[in-house]
């Protein structure tokens, strides 16, 4: 059941009279990016780690969510970009190739193999279960007829699945998911969509670039996470490429004839049919049947946890990731996972633990520092704080909006670039602490708005951080002298 024996793990005899370890110092549940980041950090700090894992190793992001997503979405936006650059138009003179546009995206998912994933894991140091673990006892998982005893500490990196509502009817129409969204094998003629989010967004520009038509009902505006500009914007931009986009409204119920066909009655009794549906409200914890309550969590939840993904009342039981519900992102997954692994190695060693606000082993920028880019078209980059959220936080905020195609980088890189920046600035302490970007391509501009508002970098020292002409990158100095210098 096991791979290697992993040094300082113990071992019994399997029932085919291979030898297994049963012993590791930690045990790391679910091997997707999150799960593999802790390892690697355990293993680097001198402890035995075992990976248990019941589907593929690289989990939801490599197969089902971000990779395929994205290779699928990129095709579409390399067209439209050159199209609106007069030379390269010209040239752009036909459609997308589907079929091409698939096969890319297997390429990247491996066709959905994990053999070099698990060839990682190897070359890492790092053991492999592979099955459904479930907590049995204190620092104790269960995996099959093996039972596995971690010395210090057992991880959950389980991830989380794609919410299904109570609707009419919806389970028995078989709605996709994310999941057969990202993995479709042939493009549907048309498809609803439930759901106003990213997922929904991003399968929403891919789809309507292959060809589908598509119908988005969101219950009440578009991207409702993000500044309220951001989700008119992306909302218009489907719209102009055929889209229907429903909001304020709901599903009633759902139901599949015999030809397949799915139909969709809304709460103001409106009546969509297309040959597809996904569902894309929300997510949920992959913690059901886990055994969670043998630690004395509630069964099937998400898990609280301090800074350094400790569980709150637990001193063995850690989960980083979706699961902790802090950031539902693959990059903040792995940003809390570097911490956890080099917190529980840090507490195995007796060392001191740097946990203040941010310090080495804490995952801080969770709570108002998180990055996050939506792929539609235009594409939406934010970090920080929206204004609404910084208000409701009490803080003196002043928003400073700039239309990005007045920076010269940006008509430069497209015809009539149409964008908007927000900055949002706490007065009191002359620090950005929100930062929102739409239009095309900006997701690139993000990492320095991210800088910004994680460094708390003051404006004044900002005037000093000089753009390079002609960039994209002159919008901090629009921004800037929208604000106004400091006398």
């Amino acid at each position: 059941m096991a791979t290697e024996r992993a040094e300082g793990a113990d071992t019994a005899v399997a029932s085919e009279g291979a030898e297994v370890s049963t012993t590791f110092d930690v045990i790391v549940i679910g091997a997707g990016p999150v799960g593999e980041n802790v390892a690697d950090r355990t293993v680097k700090g001198g402890l035995s780690t075992l990976i248990v894992e019941k589907e593929l190793v690289g989990g939801e992001c490599s197969y089902w969510a971000c990779i395929p997503s994205k290779a699928l979405l990129r095709s579409g936006s390399a067209l439209r970009a050159a199209r609106v650059v007069p030379g390269a138009r010209e040239a752009a003179t036909g459609d997308l190739d589907v079929a091409a546009v698939l096969a890319r995206r297997d390429s990247y998912v491996s066709n959905w193999s994990d053999e070099g994933q698990v060839k990682w894991l190897s070359g890492a140091g790092i053991d492999l279960v592979r099955g459904h673990a479930r907590i049995s006892g204190d620092r104790e998982v269960t995996v099959g007829d093996t039972r596995y005893t971690a010395r210090v500490a057992v991880v959950v990196a389980t991830g989380s699945a794609a919410l299904l509502p109570d609707i009419p009817g919806l389970a028995a129409a078989a709605p996709w998911t994310s999941r057969e969204a990202t993995a479709v094998k042939t493009i549907p003629e048309s498809i609803t969509i439930i759901g106003g989010g990213v997922v929904a967004v991003e399968i929403a520009t891919a789809y309507t670039d292959l060809g589908a038509k598509v119908t988005l009902v969101a219950r009440s505006r578009v991207l409702g996470g993000f500044e309220q500009f951001a989700g008119e914007a992306v909302a218009k931009a489907l719209s102009s490429r055929g889209a229907t986009i429903i909001t304020g409204a709901s599903p009633s119920s759902v139901a599949r004839d015999e030809a397949g066909r799915v139909t969709v009655t809304l709460d103001d009794d409106r009546v969509l049919q297309s040959e597809e549906l996904l569902v894309a409200t929300g997510r949920v914890p992959r913690t059901e049947d886990l055994g969670l309550e043998v630690a004395g969590l509630e069964p099937a939840s998400w898990i609280d946890v301090d800074d350094t993904m400790l569980a709150r009342g637990s001193d063995w039981l850690y989960a980083a990731g979706d699961v902790n519900h802090r950031a539902l992102l693959t990059h903040q997954g792995k940003y809390q996972a570097r911490a956890a692994g080099d917190a529980i190695a840090a507490r195995a060693a007796g060392r001191t633990l740097d946990d203040g606000p941010w310090g080495a082993h804490v995952a801080t920028a969770d709570h108002s520092a998180v990055p996050q880019l939506v792929y539609s078209d235009p594409e939406v980059a934010a970090v920080g704080l929206t204004t609404a959220a910084a208000e409701k936080l009490g803080l003196r905020v002043r928003s400073v909006d700039v239309p990005i195609g007045n920076v010269s980088g940006a008509s430069l890189h497209a015809e009539g670039y149409e964008g908007t920046a927000r900055m949002i600035v706490d007065e009191d302490r002359g620090v950005v602490v929100g930062f929102t970007m739409v239009g095309p391509d900006v997701g690139e501009l993000l990492h320095a708005a991210t800088i910004a508002v994680v460094g708390e970098v003051p404006l004044t020292r900002l005037w000093h951080a000089v753009p390079s002409f002609p960039t994209m990158s002159e919008l901090w100095l629009r921004l800037l002298e929208a604000y106004g210098r400091p006398d």
